[in-house]
This record gives structure tokens, C-alpha cells and sequence, in this order.
């Protein structure tokens, strides 16, 4: 592996981004998913098993990862000109995009502004919801004021600290990110809640918990993404997903403008099972 550090301009403001390089032969970008606990380590051992037959470019979102975050406007507008910039910077062309999680919508919105950029798309446990929009859809009125007490100087740093703590990481990650609870370690509990703690580490989160970071409004939206003039796409559909989720994912597959495979894993199989998603990619 190694480590390019790419000097983009984001919002009219620096974004200096690191990215990991693993392998050789064709270009591949995969992009980790946003989270509370993202980061680009968490796809090393996919690019590792993909590095055989690719050379994989892995980097950080704005706002997220596990080092001290530029403060960049967190919105979506942003994360659709960081791949902008990170194309220019970066531009392959790109024989495979791989997404996890949230980044599937603006990996696929980026395929059509670049129709060049890429060969095919893989979407791996793909979302579009924020996790208090997917639990509680009947709050939205909540979810603003619930991102500006986080965001605030004193009282959001407190609140950030009581709801990022080691047990209440290791609860989220048995319940909905690792299929396997045996597989949530307390070293690896340690990692995730070492991301959380980067200097403006708050503000991602307060972002995407609450909806601020979602690509699209509606289900709807979302499949509209999907259709004539993107490159052949496969979602990788975890066995575990939680209900709401599957339930996502399950529409976009069954609209017929993908194509679908089950793979082992909850939200996050990219990282619980890298070996199932790179045979999956592979066997497409």
C-alpha cells in the first residue's frame, strides 16, 4: 500500500485528501460509506483482495476519517463536488466504482456527470436514508434541531462524548453493522471509537445522523437515479441488512435496472466479509 495525499478545492475551500493505493493493473475507486464510525481503512482488506487484478484508489470523504476533518460545508452539494474535484484530480478511467452504504447515491449521480468515468459500478449494501430519518420518519421536524445541538460549541461536544462512547459503539455495531456479533471485538471497538474521537469529528455525524448527508428525499428519487446511460451496475445485497434497509435495497433490485446477489453480512459486509464482496465483484 501506499498513500497519495490529493490537494482538491472543495467548496471554494482546501480539502486535503488522502488516498490509499492498493495493487495493480486497471483503475478501481471504492469509496467507504459515511458513517458516525468511517473511515477509508475500512476498505484495505477489499482493495487488498481486488488488488490482484486492480489498482485501487481509496480515500477519505470530507468530514470523515480517522484524522483531524477540514470543516467544509456538510451538505450534499459538497460531496457531490468532492467527487467532482476528485476526478479531476484523479481520473482514471475507472474499469470498476465500488460504494458502500451511503456513498452508492453519489457514486451513481457521478457516473452521469461523467459518463466516461467508469465501466461498471458496484453498490454494496447501498442507502439513501440517515439512520433517525430510517428509524423515525414521522420526526423530521426533530432532526434539524438535533444537528445544531450537536454542532453547537460546549453542549454538542458533551452530547457527541455520551452518545460515541466504546458501549454504545460496540451496541450499534452488534445491532445493524456487523451480522456477526462475535465478530465486534474490543479491539476493534477501539478503532471505531479512535475515528470518532478526530478533532471536528461532531460534525459528520451530526450530518449524516440526522439526514443532512442523504443524496436524495424519497425512495422514488433514489431508483430515478438508476436507469439509461450508467454502466452496468450490481448491487451486493446483504442477508443481514436490517428490515428497513434490506427493504431499500430489495426495491432497487427489483426495478430491473441493476443487478443483484446476496452476499453474508449486515450493513457494513464490505468490511465484515471483504473476501464474499470481492468473489461477488469478481463473479459479475
Amino acid at each position: 500500500m501506499e498513500t497519495l495525499e490529493l490537494n482538491l478545492t472543495v467548496a471554494g475551500r482546501p480539502v486535503p485528501t488522502p488516498c490509499d493505493v492498493f495493487g495493480a493493473g486497471p483503475d478501481a475507486l471504492l469509496l467507504p460509506a459515511l458513517s458516525t464510525i468511517s473511515a477509508r481503512a475500512e476498505m484495505r482488506d477489499l482493495a487488498r483482495d481486488l488488488g490482484t487484478a486492480y489498482r485501487c484508489l481509496v480515500p477519505d470523504w470530507p468530514g470523515f476519517g480517522a484524522r483531524p476533518r477540514t470543516r467544509v460545508p456538510l451538505a450534499p452539494a459538497t460531496f457531490h463536488a468532492f467527487l467532482d474535484a476528485l476526478l479531476a484530480a484523479a481520473p482514471g478511467p475507472y474499469a470498476l466504482g465500488v460504494a458502500a452504504g451511503h456513498a452508492a447515491g453519489y457514486l451513481v449521480a457521478a457516473a452521469r456527470r461523467h459518463p466516461q468515468a467508469f465501466a461498471r459500478l458496484v453498490l454494496v449494501a447501498p442507502t439513501w436514508r440517515g439512520p433517525l430519518p430510517t428509524a423515525m420518519p414521522g420526526r423530521a421536524h426533530w432532526f434539524p434541531r438535533i444537528r445544531r445541538a450537536v454542532e453547537a460549541p460546549l453542549l454538542g461536544e458533551a452530547l457527541y462524548r455520551i452518545n460515541i462512547s466504546p458501549p454504545i459503539i460496540g451496541r450499534m455495531m452488534r445491532a445493524h453493522v456487523y451480522a456477526d456479533a462475535a465478530r465486534v471485538t474490543p479491539a476493534l471497538v477501539r478503532d471505531k471509537h479512535a475515528i470518532t474521537r478526530q478533532r471536528n469529528g461532531r460534525f459528520g455525524t451530526a450530518a449524516f445522523v440526522t439526514g443532512g448527508l442523504d443524496p436524495v428525499g424519497s425512495r422514488d428519487a433514489f431508483l430515478a437515479l438508476f436507469g439509461d446511460g450508467l454502466p452496468p451496475t450490481l448491487v451486493l445485497r446483504p442477508e443481514g441488512a436490517p428490515r428497513r434497509s434490506g427493504a431499500e435495497m430489495d426495491a432497487l433490485i427489483a426495478g430491473g435496472r441493476v443487478t443483484g446477489a446476496a452476499i453474508p453480512g449486515a450493513l457494513s459486509p464490505h468490511e465484515e466479509h471483504p473476501g464474499a464482496v470481492a468473489a461477488a465483484i469478481r463473479a459479475a
